[in-house]
């Protein structure tokens, strides 16, 4: 089986990618950090068509499917954009779309003037801060929350403007169930593609790093203990990426093996983050530990993205159910 993108769905992978190289830089994401929006960067994207995509076209969206969605998430992983383009793009619009637009937000979320976020289990919400509109999936409906009292709350990934909600969720909409566990199972397949981009974006810093970095006169990059590291962790991002377009075409196509390949790419993509972060940090020595370089803004956001949820365990035990262990 080839697990690849079509030359249409590598255009609009790589369109993304120039976008965000451009108007994503380190030093967007580090703003982001000291309380700035980012509120260009949103526009653009929403100018690109990207809150819509994956509504379908009838309703004014661009009909695209999970798989786009993915790949366009690697890259907002990538970048680590400090705003809530999966949970508006890949999981809210969808849904609202599906559910017949509940309280009416759809049109904004299509303009890009509405940014949701998402609420699990707790009342932890990230990028509360910068968003509009709040969508809680943990009950049996939907609650949409608009202008519901928050409170800031320290986070390790400060970019993503984390929030504390000051009372339960309440007035949840009837919602299919169906389409509701889709919406679920879209979370997680957001956050492991962007575990994905992450993994990718901190390998490459690594590796132009120990390019220049010289000790005893040579690369540090040449060292048989280096290469192997980053070899090691390499392997793991790249086969966590055909895990993540198998659980996007699942979720597109609604195949019943959803659950489990949604769950593989996770684990796969949580553990293939997580090692990249560690080979990144130990091949860059002390430089590695420090915030004015770049690399704890990718790090730190793989490592909030992985603690998001239900986590590696609860999706370890969805593949164990699936294939009766």
């Amino acid at each position: 089986m080839r697990f690849a993108l079509t030359t249409d769905q590598a255009a609009l992978r790589d369109a993304a990618r120039d976008l965000l190289a451009t108007h994503c830089p380190p030093g967007t994401v580090r703003e982001a950090w000291d309380g700035k929006p980012a509120d260009g960067l949103w526009r653009r994207l929403a100018d690109l068509g990207l809150t819509g995509a994956a509504v379908p076209e009838e309703l004014g969206g661009l009909g695209l499917s999970d798989v786009e969605m993915a790949a366009v998430l690697v890259e907002v992983g990538y970048a680590a954009v400090p705003l809530p383009v999966a949970e508006t793009a890949a999981v809210a619009a969808p849904l609202l779309a599906a559910a017949g637009d509940p309280g009416g937000h759809l049109a904004g979320v299509l303009g890009g003037a509405t940014r949701v976020a998402l609420a699990g289990r707790t009342r932890l919400v990230p990028y509360g801060g910068r968003a509009e509109l709040v969508l809680d999936l943990a009950g049996p409906g939907l609650a949409a929350l608009a202008d519901l009292p928050a409170e800031p709350v320290p986070a390790i990934d400060g970019s993503r403007a984390l929030v504390r909600l000051a009372e339960a969720p309440g007035g949840a909409f009837e919602v299919d169930a169906g389409a509701l566990a889709l919406a679920r199972d879209r979370a997680a397949l957001a956050v492991a593609a962007q575990l994905v981009g992450l993994g990718r974006r901190m390998l490459d810093l690594t590796v132009a790093y120990v390019r220049e970095r010289h000790q005893f006169g040579v690369p540090v990059g040449g060292f048989q203990a280096v290469k192997h590291r980053l070899a090691d962790a390499t392997l793991e991002v790249e086969f966590a990426e055909p895990a993540v377009l198998q659980a996007a075409w699942a979720a597109a196509t609604g195949a019943p093996t959803r659950a489990r390949d949604v769950s593989t790419a996770y684990v796969l993509a949580a553990e293939a983050a997580a090692g990249a972060a560690r080979a990144a940090i130990q091949c860059h020595g002390a430089m590695g530990y420090t915030v004015e370089y770049d690399l704890h803004l990718y790090a730190k956001r793989a490592w909030a993205l992985a603690a998001d949820g239900d986590g590696v365990d609860a999706h370890l035990a969805r593949v164990a159910d699936a294939i009766g262990v």
